[in-house]
């Protein structure tokens, strides 16, 4: 499944004001066994045009082995598509300083201007759990006073935010959403990985007990 071009160029020329870079779409089958929502591409990502094909993405698919489901099977998708960034520096081979860019958490702006991508895929893929990704995918999903600290590992069926206007909204219909910690955390806490370890092994046990597509009323 892919989103018509002309949503995307929307989101291009939305986000064209803030500091990011490139366009990635999301990737998988329109009848997936789950639906991925991260944050954001990175600099793999950015230039391969496959979301989750990083670093991150390497530790992703391994999870996803343990839930018992290939990549092939699901829809991989985020809150912004294009890579926010931030200037730094680092040291050269001989020493002396070389500016880069970095990757970083995008802002409430940013999400917005691609708000209407997202609600588009949750609208268009049929898939029986969007498994959000990290804070920033778990709290555009169901608002910003939510933490995957809090919920991980546990499935919550409820409305999921769209965007209206310059506003969001609830959605009238409900969704099942099974939040995790983002892939990436385990490189700056590897004790969460015990933790995404369980959850993953809790959406295994979730989706052998739901029919394939099935979702709420």
């Amino acid at each position: 499944m892919r989103i018509p071009d002309e949503l995307a160029e929307q989101g291009k020329k939305r986000i064209a004001p803030y500091p990011v870079e490139g366009f990635v779409h999301g990737s998988g089958p329109e009848y997936a066994k789950v639906m991925l929502v991260g944050e954001a591409p990175g600099e793999t990502e950015i230039r391969n045009g496959i979301p989750f094909s990083g670093r991150a993405g390497n530790e992703l698919m391994k999870f996803l082995e343990i839930a018992s489901v290939t990549r092939e099977e699901v829809y991989i998708t985020s809150a912004v598509r294009s890579r926010p960034y931030k200037w730094g520096e680092k040291n050269g081979p001989d020493g002396t300083k070389i500016k880069r860019k970095y990757n970083r958490a995008p802002t409430s702006c940013e999400i917005m201007a691609h708000a209407p991508l997202l609600d588009y895929e949750i609208e268009h893929v049929k898939a029986p759990v969007i498994v959000a990704l990290g804070n920033i995918g778990l709290k555009r999903l169901i608002g910003k006073e939510n933490k995957v600290s809090e919920l991980h590992g546990k499935l919550l069926e409820q409305p999921v935010l769209r965007l209206n206007g310059d506003q969001y909204e609830w959605t009238e219909k409900e969704y099942w959403i099974f939040p995790t910690f983002h892939p990436a955390s385990i490189f700056y806490n590897r004790r969460l990985l015990e933790l995404i370890h369980s959850d993953m092994k809790n959406l295994c046990e979730l989706l052998g007990n739901l029919p394939m597509n099935e979702q709420p009323r």
